[in-house]
């Protein structure tokens, strides 16, 4: 089976969980309140269980990672979903319309597929590996923006971040060089969206294999670079990003965060 049939997939099953978010999205039972994390969502789990069952149904041998405690091996096949359900869990709490649905696919260690769906713009965003990256069915590409004075940037900070925590100190440093910094809640839609060319980078030290797995895919087949915040290769299994268009604001972005 190619990955462009394993994409075709991952697409159907986004779009699924999709609608169970929005059928969810005024009816949700918020189990813990006291961290962002800990927002669990009877519409988190509902889509989860319903990619779940919609790829491991189709593919039995594959293995399974998500956000809500699923792990499953691969077996003999080498292949692996990474699942993140509800990517913004805080903003679909809230009401806030900008929270999106991640699955990734991996073969040995290396993303052969991805897709990102925003269920409130209908907006879907796909790559396989070596076939580019698409938003839906069109291709894309990153912003050509080569200076940080005229970029979009985005950062993450972790729940209960103190002032004096390095978060806060590696945004001050970026601060003053940037057009303008967001904080927006969704790190996948973070990385669809430089990949998309509507930002030039976003940093992170607190993220999960799920929160990054097809964004980082989408983002290299769109051509531009994911790295550590230090330049080195990424590790998903290592809570330490840089992804941006992959011009001189890559190293520029990395000599500040370090």
């Amino acid at each position: 089976m190619s990955d462009g049939e394993f994409l075709t997939a991952a697409e159907a099953a986004a779009r699924q969980a999709g609608d169970i978010l929005l059928h969810w999205a005024d009816k949700f039972t918020v189990r813990h309140k006291s961290h962002t994390a800990d927002m669990v969502t009877e519409a988190d789990l509902a889509a989860q269980t319903a990619i779940h069952e919609t790829l491991s149904q189709r593919f039995p041998d594959h293995g399974f990672l998500g956000e809500e405690g699923l792990q499953e091996g691969s077996g003999d096949s080498g292949y692996r979903w990474i699942i993140d359900p509800l990517d913004g869990t805080s903003n679909y709490v809230h009401g806030y319309p900008s929270y999106a649905v991640s699955i990734g696919l991996e073969h040995e260690g290396e993303m052969a597929a991805g897709v990102i769906f925003d269920p409130n713009r209908n907006e879907l965003f796909a790559a396989a590996l070596g076939d580019g990256a698409t938003l839906n069915g069109q291709a894309i590409q990153v912003s050509e923006t080569d200076e940080l004075s005229r970029s979009m940037l985005v950062a993450s900070f972790p729940p209960g971040v103190s002032r004096e925590g390095p978060e806060i100190g590696r945004f001050l440093n970026v601060l003053p060089h940037a057009q303008t910094i967001h904080r927006t809640g969704s790190a996948a839609l973070n990385l669809a969206y430089i990949a998309s060319g509507r930002m030039e980078g976003y940093w992170s030290t607190n993220l999960k294999p799920w929160d990054m797995a097809a964004g980082v895919l989408i983002i290299h087949e769109a051509g531009g670079s994911v790295t550590t915040t230090g330049g080195e290769p990424l590790n998903l299994e290592r809570a330490d990003m840089l992804a941006t268009n992959g011009t001189a604001i890559h190293a520029q972005l990395s000599a500040l965060l370090n």
